[in-house]
């Protein structure tokens, strides 16, 4: 296993700027000259996610294996970011890897953060998320699809999971799922594909992102080991992790609307003339996108809060991510004109990857849900008689 070496002695600052050198020179050397191949073709950049693993991009959130050594959240949304800039495929992969990482990094089973944790780190373990059936229920959304029976020595699990990204033999990716003797329980667990009873089958096309290795998985009497669970009871943990799950997608929408941002401006002299009459353009655009910035950055210094004022505020994040990966993407397609409605063209898929962060879990309609209870719930009483 390759180990990820850093220097213990350089200034936090100046290892981050390193970091996202590094990250920044792969996605402009490769991602960029594949986006359209990954987009068009369905190709998972399989070799493009080791060299960002090599490169950090995975290790920043793991306390102990980032460039200064600590859980920095802020970080790992940047080094996404600077991916998402070219390619949503290529760094909705890098959340499922960091989704995948954070929930090892937050285990209370030592041993199997033990087993997993650098690897998770380094991108040598892949791994995917395997959660939105679990946010969905938790919402009232949808039913738990996962059931399962204790038996010696860990779990027999039935059901079905129609969408699980970043995922092909061998990978592991989370599941939630409830006793079938006390519906009440939930248990959080990693499983793995290629293991008995756990089948994989392709999953439909889609409009984007294609190239994100994307199944429907089946489980049949498939076992999971208590050495993999998570935690067992999982509310306390979901709720732990929840925050950072969602703060870290935040990396997807700010790295696009920078690229929106970077394609309105490199636009010929006489259409930038023309685009001044248009209502919106990167302008308003940047200065949504520094504040939002100034949010997430904020919020991300303190990832594992769990009251109700900072779940709420990171819900309000995200959607004005989506919203304004929307706004950016619409944008750049009219700021571009007849050259933005070709097929194949860079902008086109940029809307089109814009319409995922916003439906994606938690999507806004779900966002707007969550916010909605979250408002209409008393605020605890202090003092008083």
């Amino acid at each position: 296993m390759t180990t990820i070496e850093f220097n213990k002695t350089a200034p936090a600052s100046v290892a981050r700027s390193s970091l996202f050198d590094r990250i920044r020179e792969i996605s402009l050397r490769e991602i960029r000259s594949r986006a359209f191949e990954i987009d068009k073709e369905g190709r998972y950049p399989v070799d493009i996610l080791r060299r960002l693993g090599e490169a950090g991009a995975f290790a920043q959130h793991h306390n102990g294996f980032g460039e200064d050594y600590c859980t920095d959240m802020g970080a790992a949304i940047t080094a996404m970011g600077i991916v998402a800039e070219e390619c949503l495929s290529t760094a909705f992969c890098t959340w499922c890897q960091d989704a995948f990482g954070w929930y090892v990094q937050n285990t209370e089973n030592t041993t199997l953060r033990d087993k997993l944790q650098e690897g998770a780190a380094t991108g040598e373990i892949p791994g995917g998320t395997g959660l939105s059936n679990l946010m969905k229920a938790l919402s009232g959304i949808e039913q738990l699809r996962l059931k399962g029976t204790r038996v010696a020595g860990g779990y027999r699990i039935e059901g079905l999971l129609p969408w699980v990204s970043n995922i092909e033999d061998g990978h592991y990716f989370g599941i939630c799922f409830a006793l079938n003797d006390d519906p009440d329980h939930l248990v959080m667990a990693l499983a793995r594909c290629g293991d008995e009873g756990v089948a994989v089958r392709e999953a439909a096309r889609f409009i984007a992102l294609n190239g994100t290795a994307t199944s429907s998985v089946s489980f049949a009497q498939a076992f999971i080991s208590e050495e993999r669970v998570l935690a067992d009871p999982a509310r306390s943990f979901v709720q732990k992790i929840r925050p950072g799950f969602i703060l870290l997608q935040a990396g997807m929408a700010l790295g696009l609307v920078r690229g929106s941002i970077a394609l309105m401006r490199s636009l010929p002299g006489a259409t930038l003339r023309a685009n001044a009459f248009l209502p919106i353009g990167p302008i308003e655009i940047e200065y949504r996108l520094l504040t939002l910035e100034d949010e997430i950055a904020k919020l991300a210094a303190t990832p594992s809060r769990d009251d109700r004022e900072f779940l709420e505020s990171v819900l309000k994040a995200r959607f004005e991510s989506s919203q304004l990966s929307l706004d950016s993407a619409q944008a750049a397609m009219l700021h571009a004109g007849a050259r933005a409605y070709v097929e194949g063209s860079v902008y086109a898929r940029r809307l089109r990857e814009s319409y995922f962060i916003a439906i994606v879990t938690p999507a806004m309609k779900h966002l707007a849900k969550d916010i909605d209870a979250l408002a209409k719930t008393p605020m605890p009483q202090c003092g008083g008689r």
